[in-house]
């Protein structure tokens, strides 16, 4: 019995051995990090605890991971860095790019929890086959050059919680999944030819976003009383998109999240509402280059937080506040490129301030003076409840 007990153990310890050497180096790297994000970064995602023990590399997910990750290779055209060179055979946790873990549901199954193709300049598109991919919690493929959209089968990706497909060639209407996924945290579809109405549900509903960037694309966007109201988000970034609509009174209802708004470039025609002023978390606020009317609400000095504020290249009027100039951690004061006819000597203390192309009296780099009695003789401008322009007839 002692040989037979001795010649079983043997072969034990030989399969364990096997496993040892199968099992993927990537197993012992973390997921990738977070993509980069304007402070503070969204919060990041509870990666599963590391096993303790050694996984089988063959389980019915990772067979299922092979096929679409074999079918977007055939999907690839041009791979300039070769990062997927190496997607062959079934090991697909040492694929370039790919991140496994145990499953967030079984700590006892390896899968695929990670893709990180990032600056690769990859060409091709994505196959539907990347639907197969349940386990995905980050999918990181900026700066590459991928076209068509992203296909619908990434609906089936319910622990999606980062998609960063910036700076790529995607096209096509917003894909209407996305406001589906429970998991989802962190959205940049930034740089991209996507077009068509953003859905209200990325600001809310199902969706309950922590950072949205949708900037550079050919959105529209038509602004309500509920449509920033219902965002959960900390960071929104919208510059140059289309913007219909005012800036609505309940843009103080993210008053408990809101870290960063950028409307750059958005062609809004509103008031600044007062209620601005209950943005208290808010460190970055850039409205620029739109046509925003009536004064700077003197609430702005309420947002304690506030590191950032840009206003320049509007048609506002009247003074800078002394409230806003006095706020504790104001770093960056540009007003350049209004009409304001007044500015208190405290905003001298900002660090970096912007006041030229005004119309403020002895003040140097200002417009001239013919520029400043027009703008004068304009109708007079008054802001709605609705935080929309309202203009006195002729």
């Amino acid at each position: 019995m002692a040989p037979t007990t001795s010649k079983r153990g043997l072969r034990l310890l030989h399969l364990l051995i096997l496993c040892l050497i199968l099992l993927p180096a990537s197993l012992s790297q973390p997921l990738p990090a977070p993509s980069p994000s304007p402070s503070p970064s969204p919060a990041s995602s509870p990666a599963p605890a590391p096993p303790t023990f050694p996984l089988s590399p063959f389980n019915d997910r990772l067979e299922a991971a092979y096929i679409a990750l074999q079918a977007w290779k055939h999907a690839i055209m041009e791979d300039p860095k070769n990062l997927t060179a190496d997607w062959c055979g079934p090991l697909v946790c040492n694929y370039t790019g790919i991140f496994c873990t145990a499953a967030r549901d079984d700590p006892h199954i390896l899968t695929v929890a990670g893709i990180d193709l990032n600056h690769g300049r990859i060409a091709g598109f994505l196959p539907d086959h990347i639907g197969l991919l349940a386990d995905l919690a980050l999918l990181h493929l900026n700066s590459n050059l991928f076209h068509g959209t992203l296909p619908g089968s990434m609906s089936h990706m319910h622990l999606l919680f980062e998609l960063d497909v910036s700076n790529n060639l995607l096209s096509g209407a917003f894909p209407s999944f996305l406001t589906s996924l429970p998991s989802l945290k962190y959205l940049d579809l930034r740089f991209n030819r996507f077009d068509g109405e953003l859905p209200d549900g990325v600001f809310g509903g199902k969706l309950s976003l922590d950072a949205l960037f949708a900037n550079n694309n050919k959105f529209n966007v038509t602004l309500s009383p509920g449509t920033l109201a219902n965002s959960t988000a900390s960071v929104i970034v919208l510059a140059n998109t289309e913007l219909a609509g005012c800036l609505p009174p309940t843009i103080a209802d993210m008053a408990d999240t809101l870290v960063e708004l950028v409307l750059l470039n958005t062609s809004i025609s509103s008031c600044i509402p007062p209620e601005i002023g209950k943005l208290r978390k808010l460190k970055v606020l850039d409205l620029s280059r739109n046509d925003l009317a009536g004064e700077l609400p003197e609430s702005i000095g309420d947002m304690e937080s506030l590191e950032v504020l840009n206003v320049a290249h509007n048609q506002l009027t009247g003074v800078v506040p002394t409230s806003i100039c006095m706020l504790p951690k104001l770093r960056n004061l540009t007003v350049a490129g209004n009409y304001l006819c007044g500015e208190p000597v405290s905003c001298l203390h900002v660090p970096l301030r912007d006041d030229r192309m005004n119309c403020i009296p002895e003040w140097p780099h200002q417009r001239t003076h013919e520029e400043c009695i027009a703008f004068e003789h304009r109708p007079p401008v008054h802001c709605g409840a609705n935080g929309c322009i309202l203009h006195h007839p002729l």
